[in-house]
């Protein structure tokens, strides 16, 4: 079968195989047939060869860790066949530590985890996978092809959860989230902004095309100026840009007893002039939190598959602005100017 590649750690070395074996029943029970699979800025940092790790015994690594599938067969019964489903990317570490023993594994402490399409395991940009029934989560079949979002929604999901228990810490009425960035997380932090009922805003460097109109469609206040400039202040600010001017000015804009969550990564490497004590004065004499997430475990999953579920499907169908079929796979992997998601689709 055809599979999306890389040689881990060696930039260039993308590759589409067709001769790929197909998946071990080690895998698991339920064997599934690739619908589509979502691109990701972690994709195209492994291409580049700044991270990755083939399974024990492999020298290559299947990319692809947005998955949508379609059921093969399940002799488990978990599943039917027909259902869409898609695949949980991190399993717990083996130890295991004392997270991944209940089943947080989001939260691994010692970072024995493995990740489809990441760290040690295999990918879902293939033909066909298999998964244990723990880590399958079936979908509304309305969904369709929108049903790749699962997995960027899960991690949204996730750093909303996160912000709800940290809120608990006191009498918590928010009423004002501000999300920087509108590539796909930031938007599905939108989206679920607005299905709590808060007012929210969203802020990226575009000024035209996709972006501001999807942020209205939530009924979101679009800005595309700097964070400082902005007339509020946010009960929460969940940031997903990883801009490390951006990180800053948002922690000193929220509002007090006021929440941020940083949910993009930084390249690092950059040096900011920046008055550190007056942030910690802020913070501390404010009561702000300012926390990071990422990944997300089995709860998370659920819930963003009931949270699609109530979405307006033409919103999210809107999101995906770029499918390319498996034979054009390299196009996939290179962004244009006017991308949000971007799918490779296997049914074309």
């Amino acid at each position: 079968m055809r599979a999306v590649t890389v040689t881990p750690g060696v930039p260039g070395s993308l590759r589409l195989l067709d001769d790929y074996p197909e998946p071990a029943t080690e895998e698991g029970a339920i064997l599934v047939e690739a619908v589509a699979v979502g691109v990701c800025g972690t994709d195209i940092e492994i291409i580049d060869g700044q991270y990755g790790e083939a399974p024990p015994d492999a020298d290559r690594l299947v990319l692809g860790h947005e998955s949508l599938g379609r059921v093969l067969e399940d002799p488990t019964g978990t599943l039917q066949t027909g259902d869409l489903v898609a695949g949980i990317v991190r399993h717990p570490d083996p130890l295991p530590c004392p997270n991944c023993a209940v089943d947080e594994w989001d939260m691994c402490r010692n970072g024995l985890f493995t990740e489809h399409g990441i760290k040690g395991l295999p990918g879902f940009a293939r033909e066909r996978w298999r998964l244990q029934p723990r880590f399958a989560v079936g979908l509304d079949p309305e969904l369709g092809e929108v049903g790749v979002l699962l997995e960027p929604t899960s991690v949204v999901v996730k750093a909303w959860d996160h912000i709800d228990r940290i809120g608990r810490r006191a009498e918590w009425q928010p009423r004002t989230a501000l999300i920087t960035g509108a590539g796909p997380i930031g938007l599905l932090a939108a989206l679920l902004a607005s299905q709590r009922g808060l007012s929210v805003h969203v802020l990226d460097l575009a000024s035209d095309g996709p972006k501001p109109a999807l942020a209205g469609a939530l009924g979101a206040t679009y800005h595309s100026g700097p964070v400082e400039e902005l007339d509020f202040e946010p009960d929460v600010i969940v940031e997903c840009t990883g801009a490390p001017v951006v990180v800053l000015e948002a922690m000193c804009k929220v509002a007090p007893t006021g929440i941020v969550c940083l949910a993009g990564v930084s390249s690092g490497g950059r040096i900011i002039d920046f008055d550190a004590g007056a942030l910690n004065r802020t913070l501390v004499l404010e009561n702000n939190v300012v926390f990071g997430s990422v990944n997300a475990n089995r709860r998370h999953w659920e819930a963003a598959a009931e949270a699609l579920a109530r979405a307006d499907r033409d919103w999210l169908g809107a999101l995906i602005t770029r499918r390319v079929p498996l034979s054009e796979y390299a196009s996939a992997y290179s962004p244009g100017p006017q991308d949000i998601k971007v799918v490779i689709d296997f049914s074309a």
